[in-house]
């Protein structure tokens, strides 16, 4: 599988693999090691992927909705039938374990589902206008040329999940995924084909380094649609070269979540909460809890229990089977978090345990928890990325609140409570897109993502998913 994708990988125009010269490595996080050279476009490559989508997107446009959504429906089947092979490469490239590389390709699968039901269902809308002097009808259109910038993170669920809306409305697609783990959207690429992916509906590029050939596909008339998850540095980049054509932009950025425990928190439900929050994708996602609000009540068993659980995960240093912990990217990434422990650790925090990163080859940090946290420390306000809880305790509920709100970022926010209506009343005052109450994992193709402030704008998933890549076009007439 790996040898194929080393020949073929990084570079899909108009159904084509195109030669290339450039290459580059892949890498393996859990060892270090190399494991593919992946074809890199130049920027003439992706005015081509571009050119090729445009090319299809008339065809594309008018393919009836239903034949549309089969196509998607294949490809959630295809992926579910195929979803070792897949997970096998993610966990390969991306480091994390095999219960969660599975996990997020099922994940990944239920977006083709969805939005091959949702393809069917695009609602336009006709009435007569106050004055009775004529009709109003409301038209919906694909948007058109859609480039779609993916993060590490989520190999599988981050590209599928722009995808598959984009093609149930209708769009084309060039797909630029992260040039740290490009063999699984290459793979789904592969896989859309064989179910019937039309040539030029997408194309996917590698351009390396990848600003140039950005800015000339976002300056290409055709392209009409950006759609971007990562940083939020990164994010308002794009959005200033969005403005430039006012293009449709959809912007999930970083996130800084506060995750509060109320004084009258089942600690077990809190604990079990924070573990799967903060230690999914080992603390690698922009939904980690990134400031863990305690009540001072409940602090010191909190501390006890989470610190008991984060100590007890088995990491996955020799890939075992049975791993909850994985790798993290990069060497960078990794010494990015010991830099932030030692930050913490200098202010006056607290290491309860982990705080190290072992000397095994791969890029690992111990699963960390931070106790006696300054609630003013300045590494708060960044975002971690990685294994390591703070915990800060609070006395007064408004206070936390008004900590939590405390950010320009708004992606999520936890509450635990043992009262829910109270829990849903104090989610009402937390200034984020989207709020967990008792749970850790609330991530659903069925439910709007998306946040508030700096975080982003726009929403996947859902209802709303589709509406990100629909124009509305009014027609006036009188019959």
């Amino acid at each position: 599988m790996i040898e194929a994708l080393d020949r073929l990988g990084g570079l899909l125009i108009d159904g084509d693999t195109p030669h290339a010269n450039g290459k580059l490595d892949v890498f393996d996080p859990t060892t270090g090691s190399v494991i593919a050279g992946i074809a890199t476009s130049t920027p003439s490559d992706c005015v081509a992927a571009v050119e090729a989508a445009a090319g299809a997107a008339a065809g594309w446009a008018a393919t009836p909705p239903r034949e549309r959504g089969e196509i998607l429906r294949r490809c959630f089947e295809t992926m579910i039938a195929e979803k070792d092979e897949i997970a096998a490469l993610l966990q390969l490239e991306n480091g994390k374990p095999m219960a969660e590389a599975a996990g997020e390709t099922a994940y990944a699968a239920e977006f083709f589902r969805w939005f091959s039901e949702e393809a069917v269902r695009i609602g336009g809308e006709v009435r007569q206008a106050p004055m009775g002097d004529k009709r109003i009808m409301v038209l919906p259109e694909p948007v058109g040329v859609s480039l779609q910038i993916t993060p590490w993170n989520f190999p599988a669920a981050m590209p599928v999940r722009k995808i598959a809306p984009a093609l149930a409305a209708g769009c084309t697609t060039v797909v630029k995924p992260a040039p740290a783990t490009p063999l699984t959207a290459y793979y789904i690429a592969d896989l859309m084909a064989r179910c019937g992916t039309p040539p030029g509906v997408i194309n996917l590029v590698l351009p390396e380094p990848p600003n140039e050939a950005t800015v000339a596909m976002l300056a290409h008339r055709a392209v009409r649609k950006v759609s971007f998850t990562g940083s939020i540095a990164v994010g308002k980049h794009l959005l200033r070269l969005a403005a430039d054509r006012v293009l449709r932009t959809s912007m999930e950025l970083g996130g800084n979540a506060p995750f509060v425990v109320l004084a009258d928190a089942d600690l077990h439900t809190a604990v079990e909460s924070a573990i799967a929050s903060k230690m999914r994708n080992t603390g690698a996602t922009c939904v980690a809890p990134n400031r863990l609000y305690v009540h001072e009540r409940i602090a010191d068993d909190f501390t006890e229990a989470l610190s008991a659980r984060m100590a007890g995960l088995t990491v996955g240093y020799d890939r075992r089977p049975d791993a909850e912990v994985g790798a993290l990217i990069s060497t960078g990434e990794r010494d990015k978090v010991a830099g932030i422990v030692q930050t913490a650790v200098s202010g006056g925090a607290r290491v309860v345990t982990g705080g190290r990163a072992p000397d095994c080859g791969g890029y690992f940090y111990e699963p960390t928890v931070l106790s006696d946290v300054d609630p003013n420390a300045s590494f708060l306000a960044r975002e971690i990325f990685g294994p390591v809880a703070p915990l800060v305790r609070f006395r007064d509920e408004a206070a936390a609140v008004e900590m939590a709100n405390d950010t320009d970022a708004g992606l999520i926010a936890y509450v635990m409570t043992g009262d829910l209506g109270h829990g849903l009343a104090i989610g009402e005052k937390l200034d984020a897109g989207m709020v967990a109450v008792n749970r850790g994992i609330i991530s659903e193709p069925a439910a709007p993502f998306g946040g508030t402030k700096e975080s982003g704008i726009g929403r996947e998933g859902g209802f709303e998913g589709i509406e990100e890549y629909l124009e509305r076009k009014y027609v006036s007439a009188n019959w």
